[in-house]
């Protein structure tokens, strides 16, 4: 038996239900009240919670890659989105959601420290700025075009069998 946060145990009966609620209402894009949730705080905090293990592990493979941080990170969360994106969806009409906001203000400052744009002395307010402006750029990104350095762009110009 697994334990949940509330202290009430849940057996893999309730695992496989709850599991069902999610994916029922990420396939139909709304939030509905089940008998598995107690509301819909419940369910959209439990979408968030799959979006974060979803994005986590994402970003614990960017963190293994030699390359730029920035680069690794942004495609972690580009990816992480185009593989979910009715969760995606679903989260963004409900991002102002108040039960959300902490959990979206902690993820833009683990984006902000991830991708090395935070600074150990930064305010959480700050990270969590300079996360959500990373966030928008990542939007405004397409996920099929990897973003290149100058130099290496003008290399392959000039040397076209590069």
């Amino acid at each position: 038996m697994t334990t949940i946060t509330q202290g009430a145990t849940m057996g893999w009966q309730d695992f496989y239900a709850r599991r069902d609620a999610l994916n029922a209402a990420v396939e139909q894009g709304e939030l509905r009240r089940s008998a598995v949730f107690g509301d819909e705080r419940e369910l959209l905090l439990a979408l968030q919670y799959r979006w974060t293990q979803r994005l986590t592990a994402r970003l614990e493979l960017a963190e293994l890659s030699d390359g730029d941080p920035v680069d690794a990170v942004g495609a972690a969360w580009r990816r992480t989105a185009e593989d979910n994106p009715n969760l995606r969806a679903l989260l963004d009409a409900h991002a102002d959601d108040e039960a959300l906001r902490p959990l979206i203000e902690a993820e833009h400052r683990t984006l902000a420290r991830a991708a090395g744009l935070a600074e150990a002395g930064d305010s959480p307010a700050e990270e969590t700025s300079i996360g959500a402006a990373f966030v928008a750029l990542q939007r405004s990104t397409p996920t099929s075009t990897p973003r290149r350095n100058p130099v290496e762009r003008l290399l392959r110009r000039l040397a076209p069998s590069a």
